[in-house]
């Protein structure tokens, strides 16, 4: 069994619960063994990088300081956070003098970071090339039954670091899901932004974006659109009720994220996986496929 460091971040923590529940469910049932890093911090998101380089740089790379000497991969389920550790840990690979400067901040708190040591993954890479086709599909339980799903990877995971899929067009979560079962739609703005913090600066452009993802999964069909990052699962979600108030439409589509998906195919319960966390309810187009829904999953919310 493959150890992996796991940094979480700040935002399965607190807004996006049901993403740490369901990774970790997920994980558990797979077999893949998941070490959180001890002592770790906010990797700044965005914001840091427009302050101050230096700090962001340093305050990301202790996290990766912090990784059990023992442990050569890490794993984020957040787009930001495994785009910032990715980041770092190439710039201090590509260039020496800011590996430099970064080591001696890190010296300040004893620590230090050898640039490469640890490989910087995202959890769909994990389940799509360690765990793999033969290993899912006989996890699985047949649970999806052909639910129409929109899979959603947002910009962070694929660009500007893209080694293995297509950063247009990715298709690795859509194999994964097809593996287990779903109808996976064709959905082409799968890798268009979502607007992160738009809606703090311009609504009327920060709901135009979220419309043309939350109309194209509509179009094409799709029961529920499936997630790889808090931001954007958090915007399709909380501002759907909005941005239907905004243009008049009348959308209704459960967001959840991919490993939700994923432990009900693999016959996980919905509670243990943090289904009825959600806003736009998801239990009912699990209850059409034959999922089982139990009573947590109840509690998913009307769109306001």
């Amino acid at each position: 069994m493959v150890r992996y460091a796991f940094y979480p971040g700040c935002s399965l923590d607190v807004s996006a619960v049901a993403y740490d529940e369901s990774v970790k469910a997920v994980c558990a049932k797979l077999g893949v063994d998941l070490v959180p890093i001890a002592d770790w911090n906010c990797c700044g998101a965005t914001e840091y990088w427009g302050h101050d380089a230096l700090i962001a740089q340093a305050l990301i790379a202790r996290n990766l300081a912090r990784i059990d000497p023992e442990l050569e991969q890490v794993t984020a389920p957040c787009a930001a956070c495994y785009l910032n550790l990715a980041k770092v840990d190439r710039m201090m690979r590509e260039v020496p003098a800011a590996a430099e400067r970064v080591n001696r901040a890190l010296a300040a708190g004893g620590l230090h970071y050898e640039p490469g040591r640890v490989r910087v993954r995202h959890l769909i890479d994990v389940l799509y090339e360690d765990v793999g086709r033969e290993r899912l599909t006989e996890a699985s339980t047949g649970s999806l039954d052909g639910l129409r799903v929109a899979p959603y990877y947002g910009c962070q995971v694929v660009r500007p670091f893209c080694d293995n899929d297509d950063s247009e067009q990715p298709v690795r979560m859509d194999e994964v899901l097809t593996w287990l079962g779903a109808e996976v739609v064709e959905y082409p703005v799968k890798s268009q932004c979502c607007g992160g913090h738009m809606s703090q600066i311009s609504e009327n452009e920060a709901f135009e974006l979220i419309r043309r993802l939350l109309d194209c999964a509509h179009r094409s069909g799709a029961e529920v659109i499936a997630c790889m990052c808090p931001m954007c699962q958090l915007n399709l979600d909380a501002y759907q009720g909005r941005v239907n108030h905004h243009f008049g439409t009348g959308y209704h589509l459960p967001v959840l994220f991919f490993t939700q998906v994923v432990g009900v195919a693999l016959g996980i319960e919905h509670d243990v996986l943090g289904i009825g966390r959600e806003i736009v309810p998801a239990r009912e187009a699990l209850r059409a496929h034959g999922a089982t829904v139990v009573a947590a999953a109840e509690g998913g919310r009307d769109v306001p």
